[in-house]
């Protein structure tokens, strides 16, 4: 979820109506960090409205400005513009996301049109379009630096990209089609999360868990009781389509029902439902790059990214399809001849596929979960995994305090100080799943690192695990360790950002290049030296086995034809999506979605995709748009980078101070290319990420 570009910045002094607002004025907490302890949800909405104005005035006066313009008179006082509404909206995003309520979801839902009119006000205003065009035009003889030029390349094409050059009619209508798409993006979000929360399994005999631990089982009932559910059990929803319990039920009915309330989570003809909506989205989203002239959303999406058009990211997608295919036939036979050995008598399907898997994997590999879990405590993962890789890497180190507010009592916050003791920055970390959190895992900002306006990154990590019941350990699955690592990759490209302009720091990215720092760090979960440090049984502070870390690193390549095929299937769904033209009429999703996952190739039936078009968050309302994809692109990156690591020595401060200097530390201020080509000395290939996923 990465900030869209006008949201940068500084502001005009509070109105006096607004002065006890937590957001008028600078935080004074240590890094500007939100005043938590100050701001009610009552805050949020009049400071928003304030911070628009501000920025439109601040706006109005660059436009109007008598002076010719210069870099410093447009583009820098843009960069300037619009501080308050920075402050409030960045947390109100985080917020919102993270632990609403009734009258967040009240406010983002009257703000988000207010805020896209207010994104066009500022991208199709003539007079500022004609200063920035101006400057554009003989950009060669202004003796801008890299940064600068990158800047305000990034300026003309996104207002050119915007609409700036439309007649005033088609401005009209461009604005109409953006306040009914951000209308229902929220819409889409809000019902995902209820329906999420009223899809959550309920189970009344404890029978029916047989395979659950004894602390799943005693937090599924506290879930029961924490909706008022006493003497029941909750299995609540994760984002994806397939559940964590599924792995270890033993009922298949269990299993069954639980799979189906994942599948069918907002597709029951009840007030969550989101087919008739994100129908109508797609159709106006195919409007609106006809309008723009793109042949599809896609191609209009992907301007700016590393792969430019809707084709090239299909092809590279696709050239997956025949060893997916093949590993994805050959696992599904393997898991049916199990059922069969064991006189289930039925054919498997998608809510068996795990329970199975799981079962073969221990079988071929002598592991399972249940043994790993001792080894992966929260606490000891985040500070002497994720941490102590940061430490060996970059030299970083962490201080925890307590005298930071925070939007929530899960929450724990971080300093983080450079090698030679300098301060660095803020982190906040928020893991444990709520009925009121959006589903999935995710990094942001509260506050952009920019010498400009002379600020350091406050940035938030937050999860959706499993949280314990009172008196457990708090044992994750080296799934979720996997996830903390990635989620901290972003974290690194915030606080590594070296920016003077807040619009290119940090993760402030292309949609294919933001997930390689991310998924790059992944990879020190299972270096040697870092999973010795972490991975020790809570119990008794003795280090994994070596024979068990032996058998988790060969693990990582089991099951890859389903692991790869459900992320694969669901970027050529969200493609699907997308590449419909205006002249298309509104789609029935299920048969769009049938349609469209038969068309992949691949064994979709024993395979479904990680996201269905009804629950898929992340085209629908956070910005991945035609842009799913992108994990996969950037994972290519990332095993190709890895490979470079290996092959320079491994884990060392020279390596990872050389990934900060080409790739943590530059934002968006080069071509990406040429970025990755600093770093490795070489254009990137596919070679890489199909050895690590044992496709080759």
């Amino acid at each position: 979820m990465i900030r869209t570009l006008m949201l940068a910045t500084t502001m005009l002094a509070a109105m006096p109506a607004f002065a006890a607002n937590p957001f008028a004025t600078p935080s004074t907490l240590p890094y500007q960090a939100p005043r938590f302890d100050l701001i009610k949800d009552g805050d949020y909405q009049p400071a928003i409205e304030q911070g628009m104005a501000e920025q439109i005035a601040e706006v109005k006066a660059i436009a109007d400005n008598p002076a010719a313009p210069t870099f410093d008179n447009t583009i820098v006082a843009l960069e300037k513009s619009g501080r308050m509404l920075d402050r409030a909206g960045t947390t109100f995003g985080n917020v919102v996301q993270a632990n609403t309520n009734d009258t967040l979801d009240k406010v983002q839902t009257e703000e988000a049109p207010k805020l896209a009119a207010h994104q066009d006000a500022i991208n199709l205003n003539p007079k500022l379009f004609a200063r920035v065009k101006a400057l554009w035009d003989k950009r060669a003889s202004l003796g801008l630096d890299t940064e600068q030029t990158m800047l305000l390349k990034t300026y003309y094409q996104g207002m050119v990209h915007a609409g700036a050059l439309l007649s005033p009619a088609d401005k009209l209508k461009l604005q109409a089609l953006n306040k009914q798409t951000s209308t229902l993006e929220t819409a889409f979000q809000q019902k995902l999360v209820a329906g999420a929360k009223a899809g959550g399994l309920v189970v009344s005999d404890p029978k029916a868990l047989d395979g659950l631990s004894a602390a799943e089982i005693a937090a599924a009932g506290q879930a029961a009781k924490d909706r008022k559910l006493d003497g029941k059990y909750v299995l609540p929803l994760q984002n994806t389509t397939q559940q964590p319990s599924l792995t270890a039920l033993n009922d298949r009915e269990t299993r069954l029902a639980l799979f189906k309330q994942s599948w069918t989570r907002t597709e029951k003809g009840d007030a969550n439902d989101t087919r008739a909506l994100i129908s109508e989205l797609a159709q106006l989203r195919a409007q609106k790059a006809k309008l723009l002239g793109y042949p599809t959303y896609s191609d209009y999406v992907l301007y700016d990214q590393m792969a430019k058009t809707s084709a090239a990211a299909l092809g590279f997608v696709q050239q997956f399809t025949p060893a997916l295919r093949a590993a994805e036939d050959k696992e599904a036979a393997d898991i049916q001849a199990l059922v069969d050995s064991q006189k289930g008598g039925f054919k498997a399907g998608p809510a068996d596929w795990n329970h199975y898997a799981e079962q073969i994997r221990r079988t071929q590999y002598a592991i399972d979960d249940t043994a790993l879990k001792p080894y992966f405590e929260i606490g000891k993962v985040l500070t002497d995994g994720v941490f102590y890789a940061a430490n060996q890497l970059y030299g970083l180190t962490f201080k925890e305090r307590h005298d930071i507010p925070v939007y929530h009592p899960d929450v724990r916050v971080f300093e983080v100080f450079e090698e030679n003791g300098a301060p660095l920055g803020l982190m906040y970390f928020d893991y444990w799943k709520r009925d009121n959190k959006a589903g999935g895992a995710w990094m942001n900002n509260f506050v952009a690192q920019s010498k400009l306006l002379g600020t350091k990154p406050v940035i938030y990590n937050v999860g959706n695990f499993t949280k314990p019941a009172p008196g457990q350990p708090a044992l994750i699955s080296f799934e979720d360790v996997t996830t903390m690592f990635h989620e901290f990759g972003h974290a690194l490209h915030g606080l590594f950002a070296d920016q003077q302009y807040p619009s290119l720091s940090g993760a402030n990215t292309a949609r294919d290049w933001v997930e390689f720092p991310s998924q790059f760090n992944e990879h020190w979960a299972l270096d040697p030296k870092i999973l010795a440090h972490y991975a020790v049984d809570y119990r008794t502070g003795a280090p994994m086995p070596q024979d068990l870390v032996d058998k988790l690193k060969r693990s990582q390549t089991f099951n890859q034809g389903y692991k790869l095929g459900e992320a694969i299937t669901a970027m050529q769904l969200d493609l699907a999506w997308h590449t419909l033209p205006a002249t298309a009429p509104r789609q029935d999703v299920d048969a769009f979605e049938a349609k469209a996952l038969a068309a992949t190739g691949l064994n979709t039936d024993a395979v479904p995709p990680r996201y269905r078009s009804s629950y898929f968050l992340h085209i629908w309302a956070n910005g991945y748009a035609s842009g799913y994809y992108a994990y996969s692109w950037t994972e290519m990156l990332d095993d190709d980078a890895f490979a470079w690591f290996t092959s320079h020595g491994g884990l060392t401060r020279a390596n990872g101070q050389h990934f900060r200097d080409t790739i943590l530390s530059r934002g968006h201020t080069l071509d990406y290319g040429d970025m990755y080509r600093s770093f490795a000395g070489k254009d990137p290939d596919v070679q890489a990420m199909l050895k690590q996923r044992g496709l080759k």
